[in-house]
C-alpha cells in the first residue's frame, strides 16, 4: 500500500495551525468532529510521537501521520 503525502503551507503571518484544523483543511478528516475522534482514538502521530492534544500547535517542519497519510508542513 502506497503511503500518501500531503504538503501543507501555513498562511503568511501564521506560525502554526491547530492539529484538528490541519486534519480538516487537508481533507484527511471530513469535519472537525472527525478530526477530534482521530486524535482521541490515538491514530495521529506528530514527528513520530503519539499526539493526543487536539489543539497541538503544528509548525513549519512538522510531520503529522494519520491513517497512512503523511502531512508535512512546509
Amino acid at each position: 500500500m502506497k503511503q500518501e503525502t500531503i504538503e501543507f503551507s501555513l498562511r503568511e503571518g501564521d506560525d502554526f495551525i491547530p492539529l484538528i484544523q490541519l486534519l480538516k483543511v487537508t481533507q484527511v478528516a471530513e469535519s472537525g468532529g472527525e478530526s477530534q475522534i482521530l486524535v482521541l482514538e490515538g491514530k495521529v502521530t506528530l514527528n513520530g510521537q503519539l499526539e493526543t492534544r487536539k489543539r497541538a500547535k503544528i509548525r513549519q517542519g512538522d510531520a503529522v501521520v494519520v491513517n497512512g497519510v503523511t502531512i508535512t508542513v512546509v
